[in-house]
């Protein structure tokens, strides 16, 4: 079976389709012959390994395939005119031609659906599933190989084209800096002597020297790109570090740059009618919000909505059938306002507020930076990956303009908004969910909380979830403005009991000082970070399903960690299943996290007594805490990092072995950034479906519904010790039974084996 390289190994060729190479310095085109460049345009075939190297020195076939969806000048074409070509010569010449004449082959918009499904999940398939969707689309072998590879060439293409716009568009911004400069210093000179003037305007001087310096700046920038293309050819990936900042900020979506090419006053135009349309849809009260009685969620009238802001029908709604999901939440949350506000226009730390929801997220440009320090009137352009905490469901890329604006002296509002006919060349299938307004109002309550209004409004093309999701995700529950409250609410919470100096010794056994409180809190974080970048459907993962032998859905994933200390080295893997049962979210949450049932669940506790030495609180419910617990069984004793979290929507247990002489040395207050730890865990949703109450009671723990909950668990091992080794059958066996006997036993500990 294949192996999922990870970006950490410089060798290996990434198998993600939307991992962005080299930047190529060829502005006059891409590809080093015109007949590469056709051939990509077109989809033509290009032979497997071949692919980003320009098409030079690759083997010919006589067959070449044309996919429906190809572009240029080569699907203009019919038929005929292709088969016309080789007809000129006669006698011995003419044979030649016809016998290596090209067969051309057009497929339905049912096969295409069905390859595109495939590709999305796995852009590299293996023969067991190309003939597999080659028998169930009436195609050859052959034809679903050369398609495959259509593709990937077509995705690859367009990324190097935009990557050249930006270092064109880049070369440009330093030209026009030179212009500036030069006008600068002609005006400060005599037209006659060409010295400079006595009367010297001092404005001019700093002026001069301001335009010196960014202009050295973009003389560095350029000079860095150059250097990064000749280290690294046209079709390579560049190495980099697991642990590193420069992976974490690249998007899927990096080669959309620039401005739109809209004016900036019409940009601005946008940002504020959209930052008016939130003010409304945060304030108004019914008509066009209406409570459900049932549920007690506010449903938006989408009547109502088109009549109060004359929506224009977008070139976004003339594509495929989008759905629309709409939602409001109010939380109050304990943080200051600067504090937030700068949280929302920072990209690194928007993410860290939201790490189970943005897998990845960039600043693609700063159209306006604002007052210096409130940020007041800020514009920026920004791409995220939001996601769920299981491979079942799709990720979700939305590329938007962001605006921050001081509505009063204790009112600020964060607004997004998605901006059609970004640009003309983009492919418009990438581009599968957009924001319509959303955003939040945040209230300064001025004794360290602040109320959040969220809204979230989104447009989304319909894609296929499993059924296990799809009511949590169709309810508009998963991406909701509910569930980027209960999460903004925890991550705020575990900031305060991070940074707090007076918590109550019930709330902090085990450990002797603040320093040691501190190292173990931040530690628990980084170690659910990495659970939650390693779980979901993103893009850093490439997923193979297998099936289990309890028939459960298993699929996996590998890595190689080549440097990053926070992590073991060597070959990882990562298998996670997903799961229905028929308790609720919070009886299975309390049970996985309680050390007492361990032994129930935990095949590596191999029935040994399990005791808790350090309990931390990190939050008021009593579900968020770190714990360090110490498993004694008959061959060893090691010890187990626990962090488990909850919130109204979500909640996780996340743990991991930890070395015991680098873990005491954490807990006397030394730094955890190089203790290496590869977590394990669970995730836990409630299943979604909000049922008719049985009773209508003012008691509100009358009001509480059983149902049932969806469970992730994932496990990572280190396979091998050495980066270069091979992911093996016997390890995809090993993890395959660790999830099947581990669910097994949840399930009969719960009395819920038929679920």
């Amino acid at each position: 079976m294949g192996v999922d390289m990870s970006n950490n190994n410089p060798n290996s060729r990434t198998k993600d389709y939307f991992a962005s190479p080299a930047l190529s310095l060829s502005l006059a085109g891409i590809f080093r012959d015109a007949g590469a460049a056709a051939a990509a345009a077109a989809n033509i075939e290009v032979e497997e390994g071949e692919e980003g190297s320009g098409g030079g020195g690759g083997r010919k076939e006589d067959t070449v395939e044309i996919s429906s969806e190809t572009s240029g000048a080569a699907r203009s074409r019919s038929d005929d005119e292709f088969d016309g070509e080789g007809d000129e010569d006669d006698g011995d010449g003419d044979k030649t031609k016809k016998k290596k004449r090209k067969k051309y082959h057009r497929h339905t918009a049912e096969q295409i659906r069905e390859m595109e499904a495939l590709f999305k999940e796995s852009p590299h398939p293996d023969e067991k599933q190309r003939q597999q969707l080659s028998k169930q689309l009436g195609l050859a072998p052959r034809q679903v190989k050369f398609w495959f590879q259509n593709r990937r060439t077509q995705i690859k293409a367009i990324q190097e084209r935009h990557e050249n716009s930006l270092l064109k568009s880049e070369i440009d911004k330093l030209r026009d800096e030179n212009k500036s400069l030069r006008e600068q210093i002609n005006k400060s000179c005599c037209p006659n002597c060409g010295s400079a003037t006595v009367a010297r305007d001092p404005s001019n001087s700093t002026d001069e020297q301001q335009l010196r310096i960014e202009n050295a700046k973009l003389k560095a920038e350029v000079e860095k790109l150059r250097a990064t293309i000749r280290k690294y050819p046209m079709g390579t990936s560049s190495p980099s570090c697991s642990a590193g900042n420069e992976q974490e900020t690249r998007s899927s979506l990096e080669f959309y740059t620039g401005i739109f090419g809209l004016e900036k006053s019409r940009m601005m135009e946008i940002v504020n009618q959209s930052m008016e349309e939130l003010v409304k849809m945060a304030t108004a009260g019914e008509p066009l919000w209406i409570r459900s009685v049932e549920t007690g969620r506010e449903i938006l009238n989408y009547d109502e909505y088109l009549k109060e802001f004359a929506v224009e029908k977008s070139g976004m709604n003339n594509g495929p059938k989008r759905s629309v999901e709409a939602s409001r939440e109010v939380g109050v949350v304990f943080v200051d306002l600067p504090r937030l506000v700068q949280g929302f226009m920072d990209v690194n730390q928007w993410k860290e507020m939201f790490p189970c929801m943005i897998s990845k997220a960039a600043t693609v440009d700063v159209i306006s930076n604002g007052e210096a320090e409130n940020k007041n009137g800020a514009v920026q352009l920004m791409f995220a990956e939001l996601q769920m905490l299981t491979p079942m469901v799709p990720t979700r890329e939305v590329y938007f303009v962001r605006y921050c604006k001081q509505l009063s002296a204790e009112q600020w509002a964060v607004v997004d908004v998605s901006i059609d006919n970004v640009e003309e060349n983009i492919d418009a299938s990438l581009i599968k969910c957009r924001k319509r307004p959303s955003g939040c109002i945040i209230e300064d309550k001025s004794n360290g909380h602040c109320k959040v209004t969220w809204v979230e409004h989104l447009e989304c093309q319909k894609s296929t979830v499993h059924t296990m999701y799809r009511t949590i995700v169709n309810s508009g529950l998963a991406f909701g403005a509910r569930h980027w409250i209960a999460t903004l609410q925890l991550q705020c919470e575990r900031l305060v009991f991070f940074m707090a100096t007076n918590v109550p010794m019930k709330d902090s056994t085990g450990v002797a000082t603040l320093a040691g409180r501190k190292s173990i809190l931040k530690l628990a974080q980084r170690m659910t970070w990495s659970f939650c970048r390693a779980v979901a459907a993103s893009s850093y993962n490439t997923w193979t399903k297998v099936s289990s032998k309890t028939g459960d859905d298993i699929r996996i994933t590998s890595r190689k960690n080549m440097n990053d200390p926070g992590e073991p080295l060597g070959l990882i893997l990562c298998a996670v299943s997903s799961v229905w049962l028929p308790v609720s979210a919070n009886v299975l949450f309390d049970f996985l996290r309680d050390e007492n049932h361990r032994n129930e669940w935990d095949i590596i506790s191999s029935g040994g007594a399990v005791e808790s030495m350090a309990n931390l609180s990190k939050g008021q419910d009593r579900g968020n805490a770190v714990s360090i617990q110490t498993v004694n069984s008959k061959d060893n004793s090691m010890w187990i990092l626990q962090d488990c979290c909850t919130n109204p929507f979500e909640s996780m247990v996340v743990y991991a072995p930890v070395n015991i002489s680098g873990m005491q040395s954490v807990m006397t207050g030394c730094d955890s950034s190089n203790l290496a730890i590869l977590p394990s865990g669970f995730s836990i949703l409630p299943d979604g479906i909000e049922s008719r109450p049985l009773v209508i009671t003012s008691r509100p723990e009358e009001k509480s519904s059983e149902g049932g909950s969806l469970l992730t668990v994932a496990f990572q091992i280190l396979t091998n010790s050495s980066p270069t080794a091979k992911l093996t059958m016997e390890s995809v066996d090993s993890v395959n039974t660790l999830i099947s006997c581990t669910l097994k036993n949840i399930k009969t500990s719960l009395q819920c084996e038929e679920g």
